[in-house]
């Protein structure tokens, strides 16, 4: 940036002004490309968090569906089932029947089905009742067991902690109290 000296000896001052707002021109301009850039750049960033939230709330979505839809078909089993124990018990006992022994095969290859789908049998007496898992239908006092324990069941239960599909109704039992009379 030479000054030009005109004809008197005048020197141009003219050229290096518009030398200097050209570059601070570019300058600007080149700032504000950098801005839309990093605005841009902003903008894709968020673009693909959201389609990776969108996937994994896909994924959580279709998971919890399917269990649900298990769930549902399962629950609808249940009476079936509850009807086959029936037909058991009121077949005669000791009785070498091939038809007794083919419904207590059907119940036998459904229950292991349920258990398979996650929904395992819970019929078990003498362990502490869980209210996740146990519903109460009667309260016996003994001393026989401690208090708060499935002294039997009336209807097994299917599932576990996490996932009930029915409770189990079961009888619990309490400590002994002195009669009040």
């Amino acid at each position: 940036m030479s000054d030009e000296t005109a004809p008197g000896g005048q020197t141009h001052q003219g050229s290096e002004q518009t030398e200097a707002t050209e570059s601070t021109e570019q300058e600007t301009q080149a700032a504000a490309q950098a801005d839309a850039l990093a605005k841009m750049e902003d903008q894709w960033r968020r673009a693909l968090a959201d389609n990776d939230n969108l996937r994994k709330r896909a994924v959580r979505d279709g998971t919890q569906q399917r269990a649900q839809e298990r769930a549902a078909v399962a629950l609808a089993w249940l009476p079936i089932l509850d009807n086959l124990e029936l037909a058991l018990a009121h077949a005669p006992a000791g009785a070498e029947d091939p038809l007794v022994e083919g419904i207590a095969s059907i119940r036998k290859q459904a229950i292991d089905t349920l258990a398979r789908q996650g929904y395992p049998r819970i019929d078990a007496e003498n362990v502490p009742f869980d209210p996740r898992v146990h519903e109460v239908v009667s309260v016996v006092e003994t001393d026989d067991v401690s208090p708060g324990t499935v002294v039997s069941v009336l209807r097994p239960g299917y599932g576990g902690p996490d996932n009930t599909l029915r409770p189990a109704a079961v009888v619990v039992s309490r400590a002994v109290t002195p009669d009040r009379g």
